[in-house]
C-alpha cells in the first residue's frame, strides 16, 4: 500500500495519501491545503485520484475540496450528517470568524459499515460522532485514519456545533479500542509526543480513555 502523510493548512490539518501499488487507484483523505502538492504527489506516485473522503465536514479538513476535485476530477465523500449541518448559515458564520470558507455540497455520502474501494484495498467507514455528528475513521489494511475522532494521547473537542463529549467517548469505545491493539492510529492532526499511535498504546495512556 503506498501511503504518504502531509501537514497542510491553517490549522496544521494531516492529509493523507493512500494508493494500491497493483492498480495505480488513489484517494485522499481531509485535503485542507496545498491541493496543488496534493495532486502532484498524486501523481509521482503514479496513481489516478478516486475519491476525496472528509473525515469530517470542519472547514479546516474540508477547505481544499474544491480546488482538490477541479485538480483530480475526483469525487468528494462525506457523512450526511456533516454535509447537512455545516452548510447552515448559523455553523457557516462561525468558522467564517476563523476565516475559513465551507466547502461545496458532498458529491456521495458514506455511512457506518460502507466499504470504500481503492482498487485492491478496502477501508471500513466507522461512523463515530461526537466530535461532529457527521465524523467517520476509516478502518484498513492494520491502519485507522480517526480524523479529530482520536488523537495520540488525547480525543478530539466537543465544543464546537454539533459536538459532545459523552456521545464522542463512547464512539471511541464501541467502535475503536475493541480493534486489534496493533492497528496504527494516524490522527487528523500531530497534537501528540508522536505523530502516530497503536490501538494497544491509546489503551493503556490515553488519559480520556482509562
Amino acid at each position: 500500500m503506498i501511503l504518504k502523510s502531509y501537514t497542510v493548512g491553517p490549522l496544521s490539518v494531516q492529509a493523507y495519501i493512500i494508493g494500491c501499488p497493483d492498480t495505480g487507484i488513489g484517494m485522499v483523505i481531509d485535503p485542507a491545503g496545498s491541493e496543488d502538492i496534493l495532486a502532484r504527489e498524486v501523481s509521482a506516485s503514479g496513481l489516478t485520484l478516486r475519491y476525496i473522503v472528509n473525515t469530517h465536514g470542519h472547514p479546516d479538513h474540508t477547505c481544499g475540496n474544491r480546488r482538490m476535485k477541479a485538480l483530480t476530477g475526483a469525487p468528494v465523500l462525506m457523512h450526511s450528517a456533516d454535509d447537512v449541518m455545516f452548510r447552515n448559515p448559523g455553523v457557516i458564520e462561525v468558522f467564517r470568524a476563523w476565516g475559513l470558507e465551507p466547502a461545496p455540497p458532498a458529491d456521495r455520502y458514506i455511512d457506518h459499515g460502507d466499504i470504500i474501494e481503492v482498487g485492491r484495498l478496502r477501508f471500513k467507514v466507522i461512523h463515530t460522532p461526537g466530535h461532529s455528528p457527521g465524523s467517520v475513521c476509516l478502518y484498513g489494511h492494520g491502519y485507522i485514519f480517526t480524523g479529530d475522532t482520536l488523537f495520540v494521547g488525547a480525543v478530539g473537542r466537543t465544543d464546537l456545533p454539533g459536538g459532545s463529549y459523552d456521545t464522542l467517548i463512547r464512539s471511541i469505545k464501541t467502535y475503536i479500542l475493541p480493534l486489534p491493539d496493533s492497528t496504527i492510529v494516524l490522527p487528523g492532526h500531530d497534537y501528540g509526543d508522536q505523530p502516530t499511535s497503536t490501538i494497544g498504546r491509546e489503551k493503556e495512556t490515553n488519559t480520556y480513555l482509562i
